[in-house]
């Protein structure tokens, strides 16, 4: 089976980072942007299978990503993150398309079954 290919999106960057290190130790394919902007033109350069985002971001969050990406790529699977408990913006994220949403600080285990979840549901 073909590594599946991440793109983890947090402006908070050492988060990030870590992060992209922990994925990539479980045999993840994994690239990293710190804004919404840069995430949505890395995914036009090269689409991944699942796209991990934080919820609270300046300018593009992760619920206009998640918006974006059903209409512009509908087969790429996107999990959220956040750092609050759950609101009005998880339900309106998870009503547009979001496969779900994780509380930070994260359960690696809980995150890396939800990856391979979501890539096994991609009909790519």
């Amino acid at each position: 089976m073909a590594q599946v290919k991440v793109l983890l999106v947090d402006d908070e960057n050492d988060f990030v980072t870590t992060l992209a290190r922990r994925l990539s130790r479980r045999n993840f394919d994994v690239r990293t942007a710190t804004n919404g902007h840069l995430a949505l033109q890395m995914i036009q350069e090269d689409v991944p299978d699942v796209v991990v985002a934080d919820l609270h971001m300046p300018e593009i969050d992760g619920t206009e990503i998640v918006g974006r990406l059903r209409f512009l790529y509908p087969d790429v699977q996107v999990v959220l993150l956040t750092g609050e408990p759950w609101g009005e913006k998880v339900k309106e994220a998870l009503q547009l398309g979001a496969l779900g949403c994780l509380e930070k600080p994260l359960n690696i285990s809980e995150l890396t079954d939800l990856i391979r979840s979501a890539a096994a549901s991609d009909p790519a």
